[in-house]
């Protein structure tokens, strides 16, 4: 039986390790991406009012009195498509917006950097410059072809000032005589803008149609979307449900589509989204499409509308261009904080991101947080771990009385089994106590890694000496580059040397093969680990030293 229960040990370690080394950690620390080159404008179809997918019904669209006429949205033409740009700069990020569209072309953060390299630049979200594939173009009818309106601006720059507040207006007439006002709010310590888009009638006839409003994003980080285990791509929170759509499965299918009460639309990354939060109270539809390799486009949409000659009608959005910071999310509202998904885990894992960021608001280093984490999540789980290494040095201790009854019954298995039971209960041994304490931190272990790699407080986070990122494989640079590994992974060594002595430690019930077995794991585990998040090693690694103090008590206690 202890023979069995190792191997169970070991394979279900390896299954869950091997599992999401293989499968989840490809891609998670990679290199930015690097923007596209230039690219000519584009004429593309108008967005076509969609059907919703089997899972939701579309409302019914009562139609006007009057026929109304269908809209042109091409812009009146000019001399030549040679918007300027206004140039946005708050405390928290410097954008670029263009007159060409109205639409973003840069939105870098004040406070979060490409990577960790001294030069680097801050974090851009928006990964293109092809003018038609960026974020933000509104369109407002029924279909055909459309190209970007060329608007005029009111200013060319919009600096708030310290909690303030400042505006811009954008206007542009189109051929079909509707004439489009974008007006933005932007606010000095928020990520929140405000969008409210008027549409008025200058014709002498009825018009009709909906709003669009698109987002169009590609991967924030070079590889990420090619990660399965941690979300990249559009998601929507709609009709009180959190719907993640994988950009595979929009390869595979083609365009989702939800239709309902709709909180936001996004685009997510690891650590960052670009988000449209509708301001309406009637139902909305979100479309998430691919386009090109890892394009992603979403569009939201409202219900179709008449405004009669001479009339105007309002459309009002949040737009959210930031991180995925828990603390920050729940601020804005409208459900944002859902994006932050820890999936299966979440019970534990979301406690857990609590507790570390008030623990680091004290000691200020997320590693020393980490650790107290650790010691307290030890201090939890102590009489279980206890129980079953008192149980494991019991059943080492009994092993001559087991030899002798394995001798005496071993023609009557029934009987040995019946033997065996007993003598369990005399000395009040859980025969399966030994794999308690594993099987317990399985999900403890699963919740701080999701915390560790998903969450944007411990991104670029140091410790100490060369641990610069919690959220990053343990290398140790010294000089010259060691293939596969690119620097000496110090923790993870002291990590699996920690787990050896632990081994050597725990009681072995005399079985020679269980004891080889127990023994090699430290070297599966190390090996495993070699890519895993330095938070994560340096959890296990102070989990296995306060174990070694545990088993240490228990050994003594009992042999005393």
């Amino acid at each position: 039986m202890e023979t069995k229960r190792a191997f169970i040990a070991v394979i279900i370690s390896l299954v869950i390790l091997v599992g999401y080394q293989y499968f989840f950690m490809p891609g998670v620390h990679q290199p930015p991406v690097q923007q596209q080159k230039q690219q000519p404008a584009r004429t593309t179809a108008a967005p076509q009012l969609v059907q919703p997918a089997p899972r939701a019904a579309a409302p019914q669209l009562s139609q006007p009195a009057a026929a109304p006429a269908t809209t042109d949205n091409t812009a009146v033409p000019s001399a030549a498509m040679n918007g300027r740009d206004i140039t946005v700069r708050t405390s928290l990020y410097t954008a670029v917006i263009s007159e060409n569209g109205g639409v973003i072309k840069s939105f870098t953060l004040n406070k979060y950097r490409e990577s960790l390299a001294a030069d680097s630049p801050r974090k851009e979200l928006i990964k293109t410059s092809s003018p038609q594939d960026l974020p933000l173009n509104f369109y407002w009818g029924q279909g055909g072809n459309m190209t970007l309106p060329l608007f005029k601006a009111n200013r060319l720059q919009v600096t708030t000032s310290p909690n303030g507040q400042q505006t811009l207006t954008m206007s542009a007439t189109l051929k079909s005589g509707l004439k489009i006002q974008r007006i933005m709010t932007f606010t000095d310590n928020s990520y929140l803008i405000g969008l409210t888009i008027k549409v008025e009638n200058k014709t002498l006839s009825p018009l009709r149609g909906a709003p669009y409003l698109q987002l169009i994003n590609r991967p924030f980080a070079q590889g990420s979307s090619k990660t399965s285990f941690l979300f990249n791509g559009p998601a929507s929170y709609v009709n009180g449900k959190l719907e993640e759509i994988k950009p595979k499965t929009l390869r595979k299918k083609g365009p989702e589509v939800f239709q309902g009460k709709l909180d936001w639309a996004a685009y997510e990354g690891t650590y960052f989204m670009c988000g449209i939060i509708p301001q309406t109270k009637s139902p909305s539809t979100v479309q998430m499409a691919l386009t090109g390799k890892d394009t992603i486009i979403t569009t939201v949409s409202g219900s179709l509308s008449t405004i009669s000659a001479g009339n105007a009608r309002e459309y009002s959005y949040g737009l959210y261009f930031g991180p995925k910071k828990l603390s920050i999310l729940k601020d804005v509202g409208f459900n944002l904080d859902k994006t932050v998904n820890f999936g299966w885990f979440d019970l534990i894992a979301k406690p857990t991101l609590y507790l570390l960021n008030f623990l680091d608001r004290y000691v200020h280093n997320y590693g020393v947080a980490i650790i107290l984490v650790t010691i307290l999540f030890k201090l939890i789980l102590w009489p279980i771990s206890h129980k079953g290494m008192k149980s494991m040095k019991t059943m080492q201790k009994i092993q001559p009385k087991m030899a002798k009854l394995r001798e005496k019954y071993k023609d009557n298995k029934d009987k040995l089994n019946q033997e065996m039971i007993l003598l369990y209960k005399t000395y009040k041994i859980n025969p399966l106590g030994g794999c308690l304490p594993m099987v317990v931190q399985i999900p403890v272990f699963f919740a701080l890694y999701r915390v560790l790699l998903q969450t944007i407080e411990l991104r670029h986070a140091p410790f100490m000496l060369w641990i610069n990122d919690l959220s990053a494989p343990d290398r140790l640079s010294i000089g010259f580059n060691i293939p596969y590994l690119h620097g000496i992974p110090v923790l993870t060594l002291l990590m699996g040397v920690s787990m050896f002595v632990q081994q050597k430690m725990t009681p072995t019930t005399g079985d020679p093969t269980q004891a080889k077995i127990m023994l090699f794991l430290p070297v599966v585990f190390t090996f495993m680990f070699l890519n895993f998040a330095s938070g994560l090693v340096l959890y296990w690694f102070v989990n296995n030293l306060l174990s070694i103090g545990q088993q240490y008590y228990i050994n003594k206690s009992i042999d005393d």
